[in-house]
C-alpha cells in the first residue's frame, strides 16, 4: 500500500510538528511535574483546530482523513503525550459516537461546540467491568421522554475539563451486551459530579477522573443509536481510537529514539562519543526498525478506514504491535542514557512513564489478541 503523502498532508503534519515544538515541547517537563495543562495552551490548540480535526466541514470540523489525522497525533505524542491523550480522546471516542450514530437534530447542536472547544469524554469503564465491557453496572431507566442514569464510571479522560460525556449504561436489572445504552449527557447535568482525579504514573499532564451519576436526567433525544444499541458503538468507537493510540505509541517511541540519539553524540566515554560502539549502533537501528513497522501497520489501518474498508483487525494489530514497541524503544533508550535516563532531568524518564499505558488503555494487549485471532479464524472458517 503506497502512503505517499499529498501536499496538503505534509503542510498539515508540518504545521503540527512546529506548534508541536515552539507551544508544547518547551512546557512538556512542567506539565508532567504540575499535572495540570496550562488553560493557555488549550486555548492555542483551539485557536489552531485541534479540536475539530475529525469533525465534518459541515459541523465546523477541519474534516481532515484518518491518514492525516495519524500524523497529527504522532507529532502531537512526540512533543507531550498527555496533551495528546486530551485531542485524541475528544476527536476520536468522545465525539465519534455522536457523529455515527447521534440523530441529527443533536448532531447540528453539539457538534460545533465540540469542534470549537467544548470538549468531550467517554465513559465505559466501572469498578467491575474494564476489559469485560459487558458488565457494567450503571443503569439507564426510562422515564417519560428521559432517561434516568445512576451508577459510577472510572478512568475517565479529559473528566475534570468535559462538557459532553458519552455514557454507556444498561436497563435496570439486565445483563449482558444487548440492553446496553449510550447517552450523551452534558456536565450540567443536576447529579453528574466528578468525584476524584486519579493520581497517574504517566500521561500526567492530562486528567484521569471518576464519574458518579446519581439520579442524572438525560433527554430521550441524546440516545445515541437505538437502545441496545450501546456495546455495538462502543466498539465501533474503539476501532478508531486504537489507531490513535498506534500514532501516540509511534510519537513517543521516535521522540525517545531522538533523545537517545542526541545523548549517544553528546556523551563520551573510554575517550570516544559512546555513537561510536557498534553494539549501541546496532540498537538504534533496531529501534529505528521497530517504529517504521508501527508506523506503517498505523497507517494501514488509517488507509483502510479512509477506503471504507472494514479495519477492525488492522486496528488492534497496529494498536498492539505499537504499544508494545513503544514499551520496548523507551526501555532502550532510558538504558542508553545510563543513570542519567533514572532522573528527571532527561525526558526520556517521562517517554518510559507515559508509554507503560499504551498497552492497557482502549483495551489491553490481551484484548487486542483475542480481537486479531477472533477475525483470523472466523475468515478462516468462511474460507
Amino acid at each position: 500500500m503506497n502512503f505517499d503523502l499529498n501536499e496538503n498532508q505534509k503542510m498539515f503534519r508540518d504545521m503540527v510538528r512546529d506548534f508541536a515544538t515552539q507551544e508544547i515541547a518547551p512546557i512538556a517537563h512542567q506539565m508532567d511535574v504540575e499535572s495540570a495543562m496550562p488553560d493557555g495552551l488549550i486555548a492555542k490548540m483551539k485557536d489552531n483546530g485541534f479540536f475539530g480535526l475529525s469533525f465534518p466541514e459541515k459541523y465546523g470540523g477541519l474534516g481532515v482523513d484518518t491518514l492525516t489525522y495519524s500524523l497529527v497525533v504522532e507529532e502531537l505524542a512526540r512533543a507531550s503525550a498527555g496533551v495528546c491523550v486530551m485531542i485524541t480522546v475528544h476527536n476520536s471516542v468522545g465525539s465519534y459516537p455522536l457523529a455515527m450514530f447521534g440523530n441529527e437534530e443533536v448532531k447540528e447542536k453539539i457538534l460545533p461546540r465540540m469542534a470549537a472547544g467544548e470538549i468531550a469524554a467517554f465513559c465505559v469503564s466501572e469498578a467491575n467491568a474494564g476489559s469485560d465491557a459487558a458488565a457494567i453496572a450503571t443503569t439507564a431507566a426510562r422515564d417519560g421522554d428521559e432517561y434516568v442514569l445512576d451508577g459510577s464510571k472510572m478512568w475517565v479522560t479529559n473528566g475534570a475539563r468535559a462538557q459532553f460525556f458519552v455514557v454507556l449504561a444498561r436497563t435496570p436489572g439486565t445483563t449482558g451486551h444487548d440492553d446496553i445504552h449510550a447517552l450523551l449527557v452534558e456536565r450540567d447535568a443536576p447529579g453528574l459530579r466528578v468525584a476524584k482525579e486519579e493520581d497517574k504514573m504517566g500521561l500526567r499532564a492530562s486528567d484521569t477522573c471518576v464519574l458518579e451519576l446519581d439520579g442524572v436526567r438525560v433527554p430521550a433525544e441524546n440516545l445515541l443509536g437505538k437502545e441496545g444499541d450501546g456495546f455495538k458503538i462502543a466498539m465501533t468507537g474503539l476501532d478508531s481510537g486504537r489507531i490513535g493510540i498506534g500514532a501516540q505509541s509511534v510519537g513517543v517511541a521516535q521522540a525517545a529514539m531522538d533523545a537517545a540519539v542526541k545523548y549517544a553524540k553528546q556523551r563520551q566515554q573510554f575517550g570516544q562519543a559512546i555513537s561510536k560502539f557498534q553494539g549501541l549502533r546496532w540498537t538504534i537501528a533496531d529501534m529505528a526498525t521497530q517504529i517504521e513497522a508501527a508506523r506503517q501497520l498505523v497507517l494501514s489501518a488509517a488507509a483502510m478506514k479512509d477506503n471504507s474498508q472494514r479495519y477492525t483487525a488492522q486496528a488492534s494489530m497496529a494498536k498492539l504491535f505499537a504499544s508494545e514497541m513503544v514499551n520496548q524503544v523507551v526501555g532502550k533508550a532510558l538504558q542508553m542514557h545510563g543513570g542519567y535516563g533514572y532522573t528527571k532531568d532527561y525526558p526520556v524518564e517521562r517517554f518510559y512513564r507515559d508509554a507503560r499505558v499504551f498497552t492497557i488503555y482502549e483495551g489491553t494487549s490481551e484484548i487486542q489478541r483475542v480481537v486479531i485471532s477472533n477475525h483470523i479464524l472466523k475468515d478462516t472458517r468462511r474460507s
